[in-house]
């Protein structure tokens, strides 16, 4: 169940039905805000018969604190608002560096080499602190990177990933090197807000896609039910997010409800676009900033596909 984007108030009455429905699994941050809520929705619950160790529980390391010696800090502060001992997961959220006294101001990645953040997430593990460690929004590039001086390697690397990207190269290597991939946005992030889709806003829905809706139509599911099932079927877990109860019990029924098929799942390849709808140009819009979308993703030679609905003479 992910929780970015979860109105204050809204994210614990979801997460608690969410736990009573059956998800076991919570996807939280500390960027999202909401950490604090979460964890009192985890001390109610865990007063009943689900344990704590029924639960497992991610959160992640913000750009501001990719310090070493901010690490451990930030986990316990971490553990402190959702109340809890120890995570299941713990992931570097961005491959990107803010100066954790001024948000404004970024710092290029090699002057923190990832490195060294990752040796205090270890430190971490060794603490009993999380049980595994990986990271969120790394390219084929900077997985091969760490996987060279790493002592434990990355459990999970969460990416943004639906049909209209899903980026088989990143997929594949993951999956040789025994790198779990959690997709985020399974539903294309249907409440965009321009502040963060800086040049997404306007792209196409994945839940309008007539291949999809076709789809669910010959399966009786949701076009929502189809997205996850195709995760589901392509070795990924999923973080679909929502506060109502009947849009949580679908997407926990997919897992049970139906099946792909074979000409399913070749019309739904033919889907890719390479197309993000979270495409980091946050990062990149600051005076100064020495991030771009090209050098977050390492896809210099694949582009960066900017509106699909636009002609190319419009561009």
């Amino acid at each position: 169940l992910g929780t970015w984007k979860s109105d204050p108030g809204d994210v614990g009455k979801a997460v608690t039905l969410g736990l009573e429905l059956g998800y076991r699994h919570i996807d939280c941050a500390p960027a999202y805000s909401n950490e604090k809520e979460i964890g009192a929705t985890f001390k109610e619950a865990f007063k009943g018969d689900l344990k704590r160790e029924d639960v497992f529980v991610t959160s992640k390391l913000w750009n501001a604190k990719h310090q070493p010696e901010d690490v451990e800090p930030a986990l316990r502060e971490t553990l402190s608002d959702l109340g809890l001992d120890y995570l299941d997961l713990y992931l570097i959220h961005w491959p990107v560096h803010i100066d954790k006294e001024d948000d404004n101001k970024f710092i290029p990645l090699e002057e923190i080499p990832i490195s060294e953040t990752w040796k205090a997430m270890e430190e971490c593990v060794d603490k009993g602190l999380v049980k595994d460690i990986g990271v969120s929004n790394f390219s084929v590039k900077k997985l091969k990177s760490l996987l060279e001086t790493s002592r434990i390697h990355p459990a999970v690397n969460q990416v943004e990933r639906h049909p209209y990207l899903q980026n088989p190269e990143l997929l594949n290597f993951c999956k040789e090197n025994n790198i779990h991939v959690t997709g985020y946005s399974p539903l294309g992030s249907t409440d965009r807000d321009p502040s963060f889709f800086f040049n997404t806003v306007d792209f196409p829905p994945i839940l309008e896609e007539p291949v999809i809706l076709g789809i669910a139509k010959k399966h009786s599911a949701t076009p929502a039910q189809v997205l996850l099932r195709w995760a589901l079927q392509c070795g990924t877990s999923t973080t679909p997010k929502s506060t109502k109860e009947h849009r949580l019990k679908e997407n926990l029924e997919t897992g049970t409800k139906f099946e792909l098929d074979e000409e399913d799942m070749e019309a739904i390849e033919k889907l890719d676009k390479h197309m993000r709808y979270l495409d980091g140009t946050f990062w990149c819009v600051a005076e100064g900033s020495p991030y771009t979308v090209e050098n977050i993703w390492d896809e210099e030679h694949l582009g960066v596909v900017t509106n699909p609905l636009k002609k190319k003479d419009e561009l």
